[in-house]
């Protein structure tokens, strides 16, 4: 043994400590430096330059520039819109085969019922479009004039049961709150297109049924562990879409200038005693309501628009708050370079009078859905705006509570239910993924929550299994670590 060898076998621990002192320091700066220098000297998109965020997305050329997405809180009924059953016509009040649940869990809210009786969809059915997707055109006789248009998907399927885990899922990926939601996955990759509004804008309609509201928390527009400036900015309904963003009465725009000045200037000093990010948050939110003040008015008002609008949307489009006038504000903001747009609709958790309250649910949207989608076509966008439509999960065949042929109510199910997607990428015209007669299993083409993510990031450039985000000591991402895919029979 030569003396090198001799004087590392004896060495005690506080000696080799102190001799790898510059090495475990080395390892932890590069640790916390490691994603900036992985951006840095990651090759540069297909698509063009780095984004303002510097993550070298996107890292092809997307089809999809922006989106714009409709929540319809609570959970449609799939087999009352779109998965159409014709042959439970002749299961009425009968008991749903065991052998079709295969003893699948239930909620609280028909566990204890004795018996699970098929409730047929008592709404009429047909063949729309070219393409002859069969829908619901009684209660959506508009969209059945652009259901071309539509990319159907009837085999979307979740883990969640219950609204509060499920929405979380569908929102962020994951059912456990605290992670970032889609738009703010895509404000801290993508950046903005306009400097004067956020990248990512929230607007919560208002429904016309409000027999059953669901709780909507500003959790699920959060940026979770991502930097908190891109979390989604709500924007309330009427004249002052943004509480005290305009100056308080006296305070002219220069002297609220330099108060901002004076006031980033103190922010940068605390920054630099103990870094925290959440100061470099709080400058850039103080920044971005300056520029907002002249922005937002201009964009919330819509009496502007000329009356072959509210021929598009409908005269509901005039009333702050509706989800007539949200689709038109959705379009105004993409329109001024907003990337992403989260519309939530609640009142669709029908355990009870889907007679009394499915109508009112669809005459809400449907033409404003139709408004949107031509509306877009006539402005050039269609093509590089992904509209996407659905619930956090879908509903029973069977009846919660009583049933007649006229009236019956239904209970979450988790196992199958059906989105759509239109423009951006996605293909037209298109139904994918098949279920069972009973509307209760997947028999073809399942397609699950973290298939549809990793798909919109696909048409948005992003390989969601690149795009990550260092939390913890692992690297996070929308879509997790569990198997996902791309589902290329949706893309155009």
């Amino acid at each position: 043994m030569n003396l090198f060898d001799e004087y590392r076998t004896l060495e005690t621990r506080r000696q080799f400590f102190a001799r790898g002192k510059n090495a475990l320091g080395y390892a932890a700066l590069s640790t916390l430096l490691g994603r900036q220098f992985a951006s840095l000297a990651a090759e540069p998109a297909a698509a063009g330059a780095l984004t303002p965020n510097g993550h070298g997305l996107p890292h092809f050329a997307p089809k999809a520039k922006r989106v714009i997405y409709l929540h319809m809180v609570g959970g449609p009924s799939q087999m009352d819109l779109w998965d159409y059953k014709p042959g439970m016509g002749e299961w009425y009040d009968k008991d749903l085969p065991e052998s079709v649940r295969n003893g699948q869990r239930l909620t609280t809210m028909t566990s204890g019922q004795s018996r699970f009786p098929i409730a047929p969809s008592k709404y009429k059915f047909s063949q729309a479009g070219k393409s002859g997707i069969w829908m619901n055109s009684e209660l959506m006789p508009w969209q059945s004039k652009v259901v071309d248009d539509l990319c159907v998907i009837r085999s979307l399927h979740t883990e969640a049961i219950n609204h509060e885990p499920a929405i979380s899922y569908m929102q962020t990926g994951n059912m456990n709150s605290g992670r970032p939601c889609v738009g703010s996955w895509l404000s801290y990759g993508l950046g903005s297109m306009n400097e004067n509004l956020p990248a990512f804008v929230v607007l919560v309609a208002e429904p016309t049924n409000k027999e059953q509201i669901q709780a909507i928390s500003a959790r699920l527009w959060s940026s979770g562990f991502l930097p908190g400036e891109h979390a989604g900015v709500s924007f309330r309904a009427g004249p002052e879409p943004i509480l005290f963003v305009n100056n308080p009465p006296g305070v002219p725009a220069d002297v609220r200038r330099r108060q901002l000045d004076g006031l980033r200037k103190l922010n940068e000093l605390k920054f630099r005693q103990v870094g925290d990010p959440e100061t470099h948050t709080r400058i850039q939110q103080f920044e971005m309501a300056f520029r907002m003040q002249s922005s937002v008015p201009e964009l919330a008002s819509v009496a502007n628009e000329p009356q072959s609008t509210y021929d598009l949307y409908g005269e509901a489009a005039r009333k702050p708050g509706s989800f007539a006038h949200t689709a038109l504000l959705s379009r105004r903001l993409v329109e001024r370079g907003v990337r992403f747009v989260q519309v939530y609709l609640n009142n669709w958790d029908h355990h009870g009078n889907i007679a009394g309250r499915l109508p009112a649910q669809c005459k809400d949207v449907d033409q404003a859905i139709y408004g949107l989608i031509t509306d877009l076509k006539s402005r050039g966008m269609f093509d590089d705006t992904l509209i996407i439509w659905g619930g956090e999960f879908g509903r029973t065949i069977y009846s919660q509570g009583g049933l007649s042929k006229d009236n019956y109510g239904r209970d979450h199910h988790p196992r199958c239910f059906t989105m759509w997607m239109a423009g951006g990428g996605a293909k037209g015209g298109t139904v994918y993924g098949e279920t069972d007669d009973f509307s209760y299993n997947i028999v073809k083409d399942p397609v699950h929550i973290r298939d549809f993510h990793a798909t919109m990031m696909h048409l948005l450039g992003i390989k969601h299994e690149r795009f990550t985000y260092k939390y913890q000591g692992l690297d996070m991402r929308l879509t997790g670590v569990e198997e996902s895919r791309v589902v290329k029979e949706l893309l155009a």
